[in-house]
């Protein structure tokens, strides 16, 4: 889904929206604000849901939803429109979008982690960072300051929890050195040889594995949103509609298998780490591990993220801006003239510094 949450003012009627500074709803037409309420004493915390209930589809059905969505032609992003909506842009890729409506079921999200950075500090944080970008073209940071507003999106992620214990056989490497005679310019010296003595061994390490993070969208690229991270998940608040007022939430596109095989390969390479650690010496060598998994949970949770995606030149440009830290990343535009004109330089000034060298020379 890419779906908008509403809530009318209480006051006037107009739209409440989530005040990312306040943590509260404030409605933009009267001024009038509400708290959000926490959870009830029979909705409890953020609790985690059992993988292996959920793979063989036992999950209770208040654990799911059913949606009606569109998918993107251009970047695959799933959204939801107004009943009366008949087109509008995707806020993934500007790309215009005719509706198209399809159902499908999916899990719930179970956390949601609140908008601390609100639009204008989000704006100011781009601009900042494409100011940086000498090698951009003007046109288009001209037209990213100048363009429409920035999106609040809550990007959809799975965390997994795992207690493992883990066997393995290797080798531990310790370093020694041998003197040696060798000839040199004639004349017999005396070096140092680095070698190492390797040594079997083997033995076992255990982890538990609390929140491994996997996003769970195709609709911007991973290389972008792994880099706004770290993500502060002790601040992650139990799912309420309220906190999305005003902005969209879009629905995983990653299913729970396949985001559950890049945590193990999250968890394997920790492992590796964990297993060299324990052989100890200067260098290891591993051999095997083996791995047993249990206890095995997960959760669907919402992180936000402000989007702008700016059509240039027949070219679409995207950037996200951490919703709570404000850290920025995006797709980087170069401008030919600019890189032209750099190299340019680089020559006039390296010719000019050789000519001075060869009159100092004279």
């Amino acid at each position: 889904m890419d779906e908008e949450h509403r809530f009318p003012c209480e006051n006037c009627g107009a739209d409440y929206r989530y005040d990312p500074a306040r943590g509260e709803l404030i409605c933009d037409h009267c001024g009038d604000v509400k708290k959000i309420a926490g959870p009830g004493p029979w909705e409890g915390g953020i609790r985690e849901l059992d993988f292996r209930t959920a793979m063989d589809n036992l999950l209770p059905l208040q654990e799911m939803e059913d949606l009606r969505v569109t998918r993107c032609p251009n970047c695959g992003a799933e959204v939801e429109f107004d009943p009366d909506s008949h087109a509008t842009e995707c806020p993934f890729c500007a790309t215009p979008v005719v509706t198209d409506t399809g159902t499908h079921r999916q899990i719930k999200p179970r956390g949601v982690l609140p908008f601390a950075v609100n639009a204008d500090a989000a704006r100011d944080a781009m601009n900042d960072w494409l100011g940086r970008l000498w090698f951009a073209p003007n046109g288009l940071q001209e037209y990213a300051r100048k363009g429409r507003k920035m999106q609040g999106i809550y990007v959809p992620y799975w965390t997994y929890d795992a207690q493992t214990a883990s066997g393995y056989r290797g080798e531990r490497g310790t370093i020694y050195y041998e003197t040696r005679q060798v000839m040199r310019d004639g004349k017999m010296q005396t070096v140092r040889v680095q070698k190492i003595r390797w040594r079997p061994v083997s033995g076992k390490v255990a982890r538990f594995f609390d929140d491994v993070l996997v996003l769970a969208s195709r609709s911007l690229p991973k290389k972008y949103t792994d880099a706004l991270q770290p993500w502060d998940l002790t601040r992650l608040e139990p799912y309420r509609p309220e906190f999305l007022a005003g902005f969209r939430a879009e629905g995983y596109q990653v299913d729970l298998d396949e985001g559950y095989s890049e945590a193990r390969a999250i968890m394997d390479r920790q492992i590796e780490r964990d297993v060299k650690f324990d052989i100890g010496g200067d260098q290891q060598r591993i051999h095997r591990i083996d791995t047993d998994i249990s206890a095995v949970t997960f959760k669907h949770v919402l992180l936000p993220v402000w989007l702008a995606a700016y059509k240039y030149r027949g070219e679409t440009y995207r950037f996200v801006v951490n919703g709570v830290s404000g850290k920025v990343q995006g797709e980087r535009p170069w401008s030919a003239w600019k890189i032209a004109l750099a190299v340019l330089g680089g020559l006039i000034l390296a010719g000019g510094i050789g000519y001075a060298i060869s009159l100092g020379q004279v």
